[in-house]
């Protein structure tokens, strides 16, 4: 009966911040001279596109009391996402990352403030209990007081029926040590989420290039039953536990515009189909579809996503 009760599909916690993306294809920071502002930050992106999709879905962040946090609040709301714990901070700026314009994983820099302060009181216990998916990420695990109050936080939900998922984006300059990510990551992944990695955030975590096999094996030994393993143009390999891989190629696109935020809307459409009760290998065609659109997109995905009543 509690899970009927549920009025929130997917709770978005972590980094929500301003991507200055480059305007020049393929062109290193150093030699990057305009860069466009969109919202950024990985659990935002996954929120907006969620509800573009139709479903009910709520942030939980920190942004300054400041213009660039004004914009962030006006574009989740506008956007359809719930924003009443959004904290907006006096003493601290909006968190901003200047981001490469390529076809490929894009360089970054953050300058990171006010996104890693997210508080315990930010997510009372009866907003968990009407959550279905629990959403975080790896870079907003990276930094206390987030990283303390996601964990507890996610604890919380996982007793309380939650299902959650994490994105490992994973990168080392946003991490003091290599040590310490992989500590945080097992400690979340005790609670049995969805996990979502590409070969780059593997290649980065573990520093060296691993068979897919010892990836879902490391992943699969902690209590994690599902692990999608983005390939890039090559598709997504898919392990469950108990039901085997599954791997699909990549949908094809003919011209790459924006590679920034593919994998967000790749696993926001897995989200959709599997919260949908879709069969794994639907939810995968599903969440590629998706990703290949945003490809063909700078900055967030299209507010006419067409793509899902093309292949449901």
């Amino acid at each position: 009966m509690e899970q009927d009760r549920r009025n929130i599909d997917i709770l978005c916690v972590g980094e929500v911040l301003i991507d200055f993306i480059g305007h020049q294809l393929e062109k290193e920071i150093r030699d990057t001279s305009d860069y466009h502002r969109y919202m950024g930050g990985s659990p935002a992106n996954v929120a907006m596109n969620m509800a573009k999709l139709g479903l009910k879905t709520m942030m939980v962040a920190s942004v300054g009391a400041d213009g660039f946090g004004k914009y962030i609040l006006e574009s989740l709301k506008e956007g359809g996402v719930r924003v009443d714990h959004v904290a907006k901070l006096n003493q601290n700026n909006t968190s901003v990352i200047f981001v490469s314009k390529t076809v490929h994983t894009p360089e970054f820099i953050p300058c990171r403030d006010a996104d890693l302060r997210i508080y315990q009181n930010q997510i009372p216990k009866e907003l968990l209990r009407n959550t279905h998916i629990f959403h975080t990420t790896c870079f907003a695990l990276s930094k206390n007081p987030a990283q303390k109050t996601i964990l507890k936080k996610a604890e919380e939900a996982f007793q309380l029926g939650c299902q959650l998922s994490i994105d490992i984006n994973y990168a080392k300059k946003i991490w003091d040590a290599q040590e310490k990510a992989l500590h945080v990551i097992k400690a979340y992944c005790r609670f049995n989420p969805l996990v979502k990695i590409s070969e780059d955030d593997m290649c980065r975590l573990f520093e060296r290039k691993l068979p897919h096999e010892e990836i879902f094996t490391f992943f699969h030994s902690m209590g994690v039953d599902l692990v999608c393993l983005t390939l890039g143009r090559n598709g997504v390999k898919c392990s469950h536990r108990t039901k085997g891989v599954v791997q699909l190629p990549a949908v094809k696109v003919d011209k790459v515009l924006d590679a920034t935020g593919a994998g967000d809307a790749f696993w926001s459409g897995f989200l959709w189909a599997y919260g949908k009760n879709r069969p794994l290998e639907k939810c995968l065609e599903i969440a590629l579809h998706l990703a290949a659109l945003k490809l063909q997109n700078v900055g967030r995905l299209p507010d006419n996503i067409t793509v899902l009543s093309e292949i449901l």
